[in-house]
């Protein structure tokens, strides 16, 4: 079995030093420098851009019912058994798709597809057929297309399965989070292990080329020894893909967060060492480290992408493709098209009201500037390549040396004859060495948005 004392260890003053509240860096500049004078108006403009482009985009859809909300969730999500409530929902987004296509123009080519929420997986055979037909009138997917979709376990039947793989889905993403019973009480999702392997052998049976799972670290009695045994009962799966993602305690934002007692949660050293564990687990076991907090079998497209530096991270995490626009629908999604970022309404009335009004959703966004494209391509590339060409550096930030001298003296950071690259110490402290680069951190400060950085 794998110990503590088989992970990588980074020295417990570094974790002090660096352990803040930053970005995941999903978008730069990030969501809280938006602003609400950037509306619907805005992002009409902006869509008519991404439609004249020409070029392929990606599209995201948010399903945002759930059976039960877990006490550990961060995404916008509500709770429903009834399915004329999914019915209606389907009814809005379907006209929350018209009043984008009016913008965007009709059957623009569309290289990936992702849903989300929530959990897409609650909406039945007939539900599924009926939204996947809704982009399908709307939209002309590429021949090589990449269709994923995320899924509770609990809910996954054989039949779904073959429903979803039938629509032309080849990825689905299991939001496993931690297989210990004692950790899963904590969080509110009980899901067995025998229950997680029968759903995944369903899913290769079902015809699913890529198989991911999910899983968080720095959940409630989590500790060293049983996220162990997750890890090994997660390796024994074979995903294709791992994400790792690290448990955002933010409960002043997130009232169902309050359930959790705090003082169940790991502290900040533990964090850290059960995460270095994952890494060391997963790289062992022959899986590439992807970025951030991703793992991909080294012949998985993802760790194909890395290596030949074409990996880019949106608001869907690490991708193999880099769409030049990305178009999201449902309630809180966001966009990434025209050169502006745009964020529907999160709330369901609100959301509804805006398309009962014949109004695009938008409720705040952000044009980027000169100087925001700089820094976002240099973020980009520090995030999924680990390095940075001094020619990539933004032009406002000419003292890069001096903004890195900690990270050289901890041994994170060295300075070569073209660039910076981070080392493998350094990998754990990514999203602090990003922060260096944001122009609007300061003015963000103290404001408890931000999840934290180990």
């Amino acid at each position: 079995m794998l110990t503590l004392d088989d992970a990588p260890q980074v020295p417990e003053a570094l974790l002090a030093k660096y352990d803040t509240a930053g970005p995941r860096y999903t978008s730069y500049p990030t969501v809280p420098a938006w602003s609400a004078e950037f509306g619907d108006q805005a992002y009409a403009g902006a869509l008519r851009t991404a439609g004249a482009s020409g070029t392929p985009l990606a599209v995201y859809a948010h399903f945002p019912y759930c059976a039960a909300k877990c006490f550990y969730c961060g995404c916008n999500a509500l709770t429903t058994s009834r399915p004329e409530t999914i019915d209606r929902y389907l009814d809005d987004l379907e006209r929350e798709l018209d009043l984008v296509v009016a913008q965007l123009g009709r059957f623009h080519r569309t290289a990936q597809m992702h849903w989300g929420g929530g959990t897409p997986n609650l909406l039945d055979d007939r539900q599924l057929a009926r939204a996947f037909q809704l982009f399908v009138d709307r939209f002309r997917f590429t021949n090589d297309v990449e269709l994923s979709v995320e899924a509770d376990p609990r809910l996954v039947s054989p039949e779904q399965l073959r429903t979803l793989r039938s629509l032309g889905f080849s990825r689905i993403s299991f939001g496993v989070q931690d297989l210990d019973r004692g950790v899963q009480e904590a969080i509110g999702r009980l899901q067995s292990p025998a229950l997680v392997r029968d759903v995944c052998d369903s899913a290769r049976t079902a015809g699913f080329e890529g198989l991911n799972i999910d899983l968080i670290y720095g959940l409630p009695r989590q500790t060293a020894e049983t996220f162990t045994r997750t890890i090994e009962q997660a390796l024994a799966l074979g995903p294709d893909r791992v994400a790792c993602f690290g448990y955002a305690h933010l409960p002043t934002q997130r009232a169902h967060q309050r359930v959790i007692d705090e003082a169940d949660l790991p502290d900040g050293a533990m964090r850290a060492s059960v995460f270095q564990l994952a890494v060391n687990a997963f790289t062992s076991a022959g899986y590439a480290w992807i970025g951030l907090d991703h793992f991909a079998k080294a012949d998985d497209p993802l760790a194909v992408a890395q290596r030949e530096g074409r990996l880019h991270r949106n608001f869907m995490g690490y991708t193999t493709m880099p769409a030049a626009h990305l178009v999201g629908v449902g309630m809180s999604a966001i966009s990434d098209a025209g050169g502006c970022f745009a964020q529907n309404e999160a709330k369901l009335g609100p959301w509804r009201e805006r398309i009962d009004a014949g109004r695009l959703a938008t409720v705040r966004g952000h044009t980027l500037s000169a100087d925001d494209r700089a820094r976002q391509a240099a973020i980009l590339h520090l995030m999924c390549n680990l390095e940075l060409p001094y020619a990539a550096v933004p032009p406002g930030v000419d003292d890069l040396r001096q903004r890195f001298a900690p990270f050289v003296e901890d041994g994170l950071v060295e300075f070569g004859e073209d660039r910076l690259s981070v080392t493998p110490m350094g990998r754990f402290f990514i999203r602090n060495m990003a922060m260096e680069l944001d122009a609007y951190l300061p003015a963000q400060a103290g404001q408890g948005r931000f999840s934290r950085t180990v």
